[in-house]
């Protein structure tokens, strides 16, 4: 089932009546709107002065639903995520926490392997050439201790956004890394809630292991997912738009992240979905039941229209 996502920019009073999320805007200026809980997978908190009921707040974390809020930069800085995601939690996290060194460094080499394969086929459905990096996915080591994964990212971006004047990929650079900052915010969400979903402690990486990041698994699944949010920012900059600032419009092109239709083991499914396959498929190797991730394939079909 393809869950829904909401985005609040304005003033709201959010509460929960009826298994359903209600919307009350100040001094009644729009009509009371209301949302069934069971149909929302991401709920955006963007505006300081919205206010949230801790019914509302339990029955969404209950229900799975990722609830972001924003910082004053309006780029999402945290994510509410429920205590139990899975009824065999305890176990899952168990397998997760011995897994070998090895292990980890193999499911790395594949992450990486997939991150920059798909990277070859955008930038090839761009008009690019891709072949180095073909050559460049082939070639991954275990671990990636060859560090190809910024290689390639650097001769990626340097290539896809070669018309932009002045860009390098920077968080802190000129647009249109706004637009990339805030798609993977979104991404990364969308991972750590498939994570928590799938028994696993997002905070526990394969690779990424800062002790201040607490979405270290989260960083490493989503790599090759990353292609995603490219491929939105590439065609809203292909439309000439003003990026210089994040504007609603542009966010809502963004949000439709989790819906994308990806391909995946042979079939197409919303990238929510996916990237749920994926995590499931983490948790195989953790167990000893596969040696392999599932990860998604880019296809020229997924280009945004």
């Amino acid at each position: 089932m393809i869950k829904r996502t909401l985005f609040f920019a304005n003033p709201a009073y959010l509460s929960t009546k009826n298994e359903q999320l209600v919307v009350k805007f100040p001094d009644n200026e729009k009509e009371e709107k209301a949302v069934a809980i069971e149909d929302l997978g991401y709920v955006v908190l963007e505006n300081p002065q919205i206010t949230i009921t801790n019914g509302l707040l339990m029955k969404l974390v209950q229900n799975k639903t990722a609830v972001i809020t924003c910082d004053k930069q309006h780029l999402p800085c945290s994510l509410l995520q429920p205590l139990v995601g899975h009824t065999e939690q305890t176990e899952r996290m168990r397998h997760q926490l011995n897994a070998s060194i090895p292990l980890k460094k193999n499911l790395w080499q594949q992450t990486i392997a997939a991150k920059i394969y798909n990277q070859a086929i955008h930038l090839e459905t761009r008009g690019y050439n891709g072949l180095k990096l073909r050559n460049w996915s082939n070639t991954v080591k275990s671990g990636d201790t060859g560090n190809l994964e910024a290689i390639a990212a650097a001769y990626y971006f340097q290539n896809l956004f070669s018309e932009v004047e002045t860009f390098s990929r920077n968080q802190k650079g000129t647009a249109p890394n706004n637009l990339l900052n805030y798609g993977y915010a979104i991404l990364r969400a969308i991972v750590a809630r498939a994570l928590v979903s799938s028994g696993m402690l997002p905070s526990v990486g394969i690779f990424h292991r800062n002790k201040y990041n607490a979405f270290c698994l989260a960083d490493d699944i989503m790599e090759p997912y990353r292609i995603y949010v490219d491929a939105i920012v590439y065609e809203i900059v292909a439309t000439g738009c003003d990026i210089s600032v994040l504007s609603q419009n542009l966010k809502s092109k963004l949000l439709s992240i989790p819906t994308l239709n990806v391909y995946i083991d042979g079939k197409w499914s919303p990238l929510m979905n996916a990237v749920s396959r994926t995590t499931s498929s983490l948790y195989d190797c953790f167990q000893g039941m596969s040696r392999k991730i599932l990860y998604p394939e880019y296809c020229i079909r997924q280009i945004l229209k």
